[in-house]
Parts: structure tokens; sequence; C-alpha cells
């Protein structure tokens, strides 16, 4: 048990009856969860917490910070005791309330009846122990919330992953570095609102729920709206209402978003997922990878104080360039294929099916090729690369290339095997849209539920005009996991889907 002082028995159910007893006993005596607490706060207005007060009065010696006569008022979750001394933690971290011998009985019953889980406030006379912890001489408590289930056992702690995943409220409580882990995102994702704002970029917003989805090959979730007695789609990608704002005059917006995409669930693959996606008019797809080297690099010297990372014991330096390979040279550098066999279309099919990768008639050599990276060469990605020059096959939004228009000006960053970033200069000839909307739209009547739809007012928003402009998006998950040394998705959302208990 994380406390012997919460009833007799130990099972699980005998405290919860225990617990409700003394929360039946409260609410005799007139009490009714109260609200009317509020924490101290410094000269500057700034509310006390474990941490503000760590900051401000931790370098005091005992004597100088007991002769300053500070009072505060703290609140807290109960954690642990130790002795006369309550563990406390608040939203920033822990710290002691301190309860004399020589103090008023009544404060004493009050405060012994405490359970550990319960949210409790203090106020007295900060001071600090011999060994350097600071703390809170009682003069007065309260309790706030009547915790009625006990903590986990303080020792072993939450080690059931699933049940860290499910509850993770729970988990929050308990595990200091998954507090860190969201904290880390937090700040991640200001920064990248910071360095896009910074660059000239305005964000915006663009809809949920779509007609027509569009901006990624995916398979939607598909809802319906009752009032218009119509289907409608959860977006796979902003990129297509992205792109009509740039028609519009927007030349350089971004939007940090939530996509949702009818697919499997992994320790890298989560249904409803974030992304940053921006739009630059007049810029390429090499002006993108510059850009995205400036952002890692400018994040992780942000976030986590240095350029240099480790993940998964493997060390990641985002201080120096990034390597650019194209897909079809990619298969001769990371997976010894010959010259001669990346460019020879049977020798290539043979090799697919030899894989067991399914191939379909309609399939050109770059698909081939692309199929093979896939198969041979993304997880051998270990340090970031830039993986360039797409097929235009699976490319269906991207600007062919000038010199070869078998592949477009397309790429992927890849760090650890995982692509983070997917971006390219942007598809501006309407009429070549249409065509590849047709094509993708062929694909899908045959079959292929990640195909895209024909969108014919996107196409005839082109026909507008959209200027010469270049798109990304990154990633935010798997951004995060590689910054905070996550293995698993789930460890950097606060609420992954999972399947519903007792199922497989």
């Amino acid at each position: 048990m994380a406390d012997d002082r919460q009833g007799p028995g130990s099972s699980e159910a005998e405290q919860i009856e225990w617990r409700r007893g003394k929360l039946g006993e409260l609410r005799e005596s007139g009490w009714n969860f109260p609200n009317g607490f509020r924490r101290s706060r410094d000269d500057s207005g700034r509310e006390h917490d474990s941490a503000a007060l760590a900051a401000s009065h931790g370098d005091l010696d005992k004597a100088a910070l007991e002769s300053r006569n500070i009072q505060v008022a703290l609140a807290g979750r109960l954690m642990n005791r130790r002795g006369p001394f309550l563990v406390i933690q608040d939203g920033a971290g822990q710290i002691q309330f301190y309860l004399d011998k020589q103090a008023d009985p009544a404060l004493r019953a009050q405060v012994e009846a405490f359970d550990i889980g319960d949210i409790v406030a203090g106020e007295g006379q900060l001071e600090k122990s011999g060994k350097g912890a600071l703390y809170v001489n009682l003069s007065r408590a309260e309790l706030l919330t009547k915790a009625l289930r006990p903590l986990p056992d303080q020792y072993y702690g939450l080690a059931d992953t699933e049940l860290r995943y499910r509850r993770r409220y729970l988990d929050l409580i308990m595990n200091p570095d998954s507090r860190r882990v969201f904290a880390v995102r937090s700040a991640i994702v200001r920064g990248i609102r910071e360095f896009m704002e910074a660059g000239g970029f305005m964000e915006v917003e663009t809809p949920m729920m779509q007609v027509i989805p569009g901006g990624a090959t995916a398979r939607p979730f598909v809802t319906h709206h009752n009032t218009l007695d119509m289907e409608l789609y959860l977006r796979v990608a902003p990129e297509l209402f992205l792109k009509r704002l740039t028609v519009g005059g927007f030349e350089k917006v971004f939007e940090i978003n939530r996509n949702f995409r009818n697919e499997g669930l992994s320790a890298r693959h989560n249904p409803e997922f974030t992304m940053l996606e921006f739009y630059w008019a007049y810029a390429g797809y090499e002006d993108l990878m510059n850009l995205t080297e400036t952002l890692l690099r400018q994040l992780c010297e942000q976030v986590l104080g240095s350029a240099r990372i480790t993940y998964q014991g493997h060390e990641i330096d985002f201080g120096q360039p990034i390597a650019r390979v194209s897909v079809r040279d990619s298969l001769v550098r990371y997976a010894d294929l010959s010259d001669a066999v990346v460019d020879d279309y049977e020798a290539l099919l043979a090799l697919a099916r030899e894989q067991g990768v399914k191939v379909t008639p309609d399939w050109g050599l770059g698909r081939l090729q692309f199929a093979l990276f896939e198969e041979l060469v993304e997880e051998k990605l270990t340090d970031p690369v830039f993986i360039t020059r797409y097929p235009t096959e699976v490319s269906p939004l991207a600007r062919r290339n000038d010199e070869d228009p078998t592949v477009t000006d397309r790429f992927e960053l890849f760090v650890m095997g995982r692509e983070i970033a997917n971006g390219f200069a942007e598809l501006n000839d309407a009429e070549d849209q249409a065509a590849r909307f047709r094509e993708q739209a062929a694909q899908k009547s045959a079959g292929d539920f990640e195909a895209m739809h024909y969108d014919a007012d996107f196409v005839m928003a082109l026909e507008y005009g959209l200027p010469p402009t270049a798109g990304e998006g990154i990633g935010i998950d798997r951004l995060v996991m590689l910054l905070t040394d996550q293995a698993s998705i789930r460890d950097v959302l606060l609420f992954p889907h999972m399947r519903p208990r007792g199922e497989q």
C-alpha cells in the first residue's frame, strides 16, 4: 500500500470503502469540497508553488530564511508521510508540510486524518530543514478534495504500461518522467509557433470536417451531418485548404492541426495525430529543407539546451547539415542495388515480388522504386537524411521536376527509420492537377481506399492561379518522440487510442 494509514484491509475495495466512510462523516459535519482556498503570491503577483519557492528562496540558508518570516499558502496532492513531514505534490514539483509536535491538537487531528492522495492546503512559515529541503511549518491546514481511491505503491509505481495509457491521470500523478515528456511537448509546440511567426508566417485554421477529404493518400473517417443529411469526412490533411488561402493572397501560412486517418494502431501510428503544416509562396522545396534544418536545430537548442540529442542510445546531431539523397539513389546507397537494377523495370518487379510487395499492373518504374524504398531502405535511415525526388506516381500534389518529369520536387525527412517531415514544391498547373485527381479517382474506384477523391473546387481555385509555392508537413508526435527519447507514440499522446478492454 502507498499509505499504512489508509484503514483496515489491504485490498483496493476495502480501502475505497474505508475512504467512503470517512467522506460520509465529513459530509455529516458540513464539509463539502470547499473552493475558497487561494495560494499566496509573491511581490510580482505570481502564485506560489514548489518550483517558484525553490527558485526564489532555495539558496538561502536555514537561519537566513527563518529570519525573513515568509508566510505562504500552498496546496497539492498528499503523496507520502515521513514522520512529521507530509510530501505535497503540485503542478511544479514537490514540497513538504511540517506538523510540529507542539501544534494545536485540533490541527494535529485534522492533518492526521488526511489520506494519501487527498488534495490538501496548508499555511505557515517557509523554513528549511538541516538537509536543505524547503518546508512549510503548518499553522493551518484544510482538506480540499477527498480521494476515494488509493494511489499505487510509491516504491513500485505504476508499472503496468497499458494502465498508464488508459488512466493517464494516474500516470501523471505517479510518474515524474511522464509529466516531463508532456511539458517538453508543450515547449516544442510553443517553439514551433514562435519560429513560424518570427519567419513571417500567419497562423490559420481550416475545417476538420470536409465534404471531400484530400491532401494525403489515406483512408478517412466518415461521419454524418444530420441537418444537411450528408456524409462528411474528418480531414486527413489540411493541405488543399491551406493552398486555397495561398491562392487568395496569404503568401506564408501555417496551421498546427489535428488530422484523422482510419489506419492501424502501432508504436508509430495513432488514428488521430498532430502536425505542423505550412505553405510558402515564391519558395521551392530546397528552401523548405533549409528551413527545416534551422527549425530542428533551434528547437533542440531552445527546448533541450543542445543540438545534440540521444535517441534510444543513438546520438543525433541536428547542428550538422542533413544529407540529401534521391529515392532512386537511396536504393543504391542503402539497399546495395546496382544502378542497372534500379533502372530496370523487370528486375525491380521480380525483386518486389520476392519481397512480398503486392504489385498491380498499373505500376510504373517509379512506383516500384518507391515500394522497394519502403521495404529495403526506410528502416536503415538512422541518421537524419532528406530523401528527395519522389516518383510522380506517388506524389499526386507535387510539382514535376523540370529536368525529369517522372519525379517531383519533393522530399521526406527520415530520422531513426521514421518519416518526420514531408514537403514539396506545389503543383500549380490546374490541368495537370485535374489529370492526377482523375487518376487517383480511378484507383479509388478500383478498390484503393487511400486514393484521393476528385476535388473540383480545388481545381477551380488553381485555375485562378496559385503562385509558385512550397509546402511542408511535420509530424509533431513523432518529433516529440525523438526529442524526448520515447520509443512509442503512445508515450507522447496524453490520451492515445486503444482497443476496448477484452478485445485483441
